[in-house]
């Protein structure tokens, strides 16, 4: 297997790796958290060391930490091929679209159509459902029982002139298959709809081009993305600044306020500037193996094709044990992001804790994806279990994974 990334390259980057706690432990969580950046903590080392003051300040440190957490939101922005007035950092992504969702609470009027699915993570889907509130009318784009897909012939017989908000995963934490995006778009802004997509289950395998996915909203999660425990909300600024303030008064006319209230860390919003460092960093381990226009676009190229080739031998083994246990969406690895979820006869909780005693660190339960679950026939309180990896998995820990599979389960 030639792969575009050289594995030892990418994992001297991570300082868990060198970690002796960790030693004989192979990582498929990855969908929870993934570990952090060396140039992530880095930074956050010299903030706290240096800088721990009150930013935007009149004396030096003050105004070095300012910097920093201005760095954070222009470096952001290039990784999304956005501006800088784009980004926004809150506590979590959770927490960010619930203040967008009583954001747009004030802003829709009653009779106002809002398009969700029953692919997504709860953070996500319940934030808009709750809009039935104010008298919107909520209309659910529903996935296949069996596959888990989303038809967008079933999308089209959801639009009219009337629906102003489609929110819907890039892919979702149960599914993993990656949703056309820019279709979506599409469809949704020829009847002038505002576009939400949760790409927190995409944004750890390559932070997308979010220009030309031509959103109105990107939102995915700093610390699923090498990161400090962030949310980040890419949102066009003519729409941030027509929805209703939902922080301070006096706030109204700073954009980065308006739609955080509860400002979070200092330190992790100059810290996260080190995920742009890390990305530039893979595109420099892959060298002319990818190609792109700039290195964030050749970081997100290498990490999917690497990404893809490790997936590879996993969707070959679910196929051939197809009699044994379930797999939730596609089976072809190009489709989907390497986050693979398994149905079983047994409780979820049970294989993942016969798996932590190989030394597999994977998960059990329905991670937020209740609704998903449900519409797929999956009691949320017996669960999947879910292996979930990046593009510093090496193979052989891919191959460590099947076997225990093999060994685990029935």
């Amino acid at each position: 297997m030639s792969l575009p990334l050289d594995p030892s390259r990418v994992r001297a980057e991570f300082p868990a790796f060198a970690e002796a706690s960790l030693q004989g432990q192979a990582f498929f969580e990855n969908a929870g958290g993934s570990y952090t950046a060396r140039q992530v903590i880095d930074r956050l080392d010299r903030y706290y060391r240096a800088t721990k003051v009150q930013p935007y300040g009149w004396y030096p440190a003050s105004q070095e930490a300012g910097a920093a957490m201005d760095l954070a939101y222009a470096r952001i922005a290039a990784a999304l091929n956005v501006t800088p007035d784009w980004v926004h950092f809150g506590p979590s992504t959770s927490a960010n679209t619930y203040v967008l969702g009583n954001a747009f609470a004030q802003w829709l009027k009653p009779g106002d159509a809002v398009i969700v699915t029953d692919q997504d993570h709860e953070a996500n889907t319940g934030a808009w459902r709750r809009l039935d509130r104010i008298g919107a009318e909520i209309r659910e784009w529903k996935l296949d029982r069996d596959t888990g897909h989303l038809d967008l012939a079933d999308l089209d017989a959801l639009i009219d002139d009337r629906v102003r908000l489609i929110a819907f995963p890039h892919a979702s934490n149960i599914v993993a298959e990656i949703n056309p995006v820019e279709k979506i778009v599409a469809r949704g802004h020829a009847v002038g709809a505002k576009i939400v997509v949760d790409g927190v289950s995409y944004a750890p395998h390559g932070l997308p081009d979010v220009m030309a996915l031509g959103a109105d909203v990107y939102l995915f999660s700093a610390y699923k993305t090498y990161g400090p425990h962030l949310g980040v909300m890419a949102i066009r600024p003519d729409l941030a600044r027509a929805l209703p303030n939902q922080g301070h008064f006096f706030n109204d006319e700073k954009l980065r306020y308006r739609l955080t209230p509860a400002g979070p860390d200092h330190a992790q919003i100059a810290a996260a500037a080190g995920i742009a460092d890390y990305l530039e960093r893979v595109a420099e381990i892959a060298g002319d193996a990818v190609s792109g226009a700039d290195p964030f676009r050749r970081a997100h190229a290498a990490m999917r094709a690497q990404e893809t080739m490790l997936l590879g031998p996993l969707m070959d083994f679910c196929a051939a044990n197809a009699n044994r246990f379930r797999l939730i969406g596609p089976t072809i690895a190009a489709n989907r992001a390497p986050t693979v979820a398994i149905a079983l006869s047994e409780p979820a909780r049970d294989a993942a804790t016969r798996l932590a005693a190989r030394g597999i660190m994977a998960g059990g339960g329905h991670f937020y994806g209740w609704r998903p679950l449900t519409a797929l026939g999956i009691d949320p309180a017996h669960g999947v279990l879910r292996v979930s990896f990046t593009h510093y998995t090496t193979p052989e820990e891919i191959d460590r994974l099947i076997a225990a599979l093999d060994a685990e389960l029935s």
